[in-house]
């Protein structure tokens, strides 16, 4: 269908306007200016923030410089997930821009990999895209795949190619007609409120008697809070890429359609906005 390939496209395309701030305790030789950047929601943080690197790196000391690390409203923010994840969990309900802090300084150990180079997080994208192919078609798929072609998937993503992402990533989308979906669904669920990182577990989007499994139905079984509300109010908001999708959507098209490159569904469950 058009429509869901343009689903895609603008689910690829989708940007974040964001201000980067140095942290007021940076030691600069003049006073740095903000830098504003488009940030791709499908990328990661450290991949896509070499110009504000250069641009605060102009005003300060070599000797003054360690890892750069990045935090919003005191929270640091993890390079290794989606930056759209990272903006709906922490500053959904936020005007924009987002307002990032930029740190050269006191690595926060407890709270973030590190990320020495490029290679570090296309590491972390294959390993993923491996783990959600082994839910999906057993790795059957990113198995027969060569070199070359997990390359592809890695540079399609690095250098913001669509088409050429998307020629090697629908291999990982197909499946036996006669099947109806994935084996598993590769999905995340995001609390803002627990100290677990995130929920994950086995769920097919077609039970044994046939029936099309929905987000309602994910989330009545791993997360009801998400979706149970009183008469008076909504508590939770649930995002994926920046929307609310109908809880009636069925899972399979939104793990085909709503998954970011690594192919895993990332959802966050947010405090709903207070009127």
């Amino acid at each position: 269908m058009a429509d869901d390939k343009d689903v895609l496209r603008d689910v690829w395309f989708g940007r974040i306007p964001t201000c980067f701030t140095l942290y007021q305790d940076e030691i600069t030789e003049r006073e740095a200016e903000p830098f504003y950047l488009l940030l791709p929601r499908v990328s990661y943080l450290t991949l896509v923030t070499d110009k504000v690197k250069k641009h605060f790196l102009k005003v300060m000391k070599a000797e003054d410089v360690e890892e750069m690390w990045f935090d919003f409203e005191g929270t640091p923010l993890k390079w290794h997930y989606p930056i759209g994840l990272l903006f709906d969990l922490h500053a959904s309900n936020t005007a924009l821009p987002w307002s990032i802090t930029v740190h050269f300084k006191n690595f926060p150990e407890r709270d973030l990999l590190h990320c020495p180079s490029n290679s570090v997080i296309e590491a972390h994208f294959m390993s993923s895209i491996k783990e959600a192919d082994a839910l999906k078609h057993k790795s059957q798929v990113i198995n027969d795949m060569q070199k070359k072609d997990h390359k592809q998937l890695w540079m399609g993503l690095q250098n913001d190619k669509f088409d050429q992402f998307w020629a090697m990533n629908r291999k990982l989308m197909e499946y036996p007609t006669e099947e109806g979906g994935f084996r598993y669904i590769p999905f995340r669920i995001y609390l803002t409120m627990s100290d677990r990182p995130f929920i994950q577990k086995l769920f097919r989007p077609i039970s044994s008697d046939g029936y099309t499994h929905t987000l309602g139905d994910l989330l009545k079984e791993v997360y009801p809070m998400a979706i149970s509300s009183d008469d008076e109010s909504k508590r939770y908001q649930v995002v994926i890429h920046g929307i609310e999708p109908l809880l009636e959507t069925p899972l399979q098209w939104l793990s085909e359609h709503l998954s970011h490159p690594d192919n895993f569904l990332h959802i966050s469950v947010i405090p709903a906005p207070s009127d």
